[in-house]
């Protein structure tokens, strides 16, 4: 991947469709763990950003905070950042849940978005189906692009239809 044109490094062992979507721990707004398990049985848009104080970071949270009024009860969106937990969620943002991977990169390690360089996760969206395997993934090549959020809804809805 690169930062404005500057090639950075990816740790971490990654993920492909058809696998079994990796555990992590991370930590909630009021410090508590998540983990894979608390999301069991739920078709899950993992949005990952470098952090929510930029643009571009706002504009995919609050994308898919818009996105996740039409779609099923049965959906989670997590926002993944290195941003520290106790940051106040973003104004207006009501469904999506913000969530910290400050701590041990267990996130970014897990799924291969953690950057050597920077110690931020790098742009990406991964869809997990509720019976918990990758049915997209997305890494974003140039952090400052955007996701590709049609693909990864139509993703959501397919993960919906089985």
């Amino acid at each position: 991947i690169t930062f404005q044109g500057n090639p950075l490094t990816l740790l971490g062992k990654g993920v492909s469709v058809g696998d079994p979507a990796p555990d992590f721990r991370v930590l909630a707004n009021n410090l508590a763990e998540r983990t894979m398990t608390d999301y069991k049985g739920k078709v899950l848009i993992l949005s990952v950003v470098p952090s929510l104080d930029t643009p571009v970071c706002d504009m995919q949270t609050r994308r898919f905070n818009t996105e996740a009024t039409k779609l099923s009860d049965n959906v989670r969106i997590l926002t993944i950042s290195c941003d520290l937990p106790s940051q106040d969620p973003l104004a207006g943002v009501d469904a999506v849940e913000t969530l910290s991977d400050h701590r041990d990169l267990s996130f970014g390690t897990a799924y291969g978005v953690a950057i050597k360089e920077l110690r931020l996760l790098s742009r990406a969206v991964f869809v997990v189906c509720a019976n918990g395997v990758i049915a997209y993934e997305q890494i974003v090549r140039e952090v400052t692009d955007s996701v590709d959020f049609d693909a990864a809804l139509g993703a959501v809805k397919a993960c919906l239809a089985k």
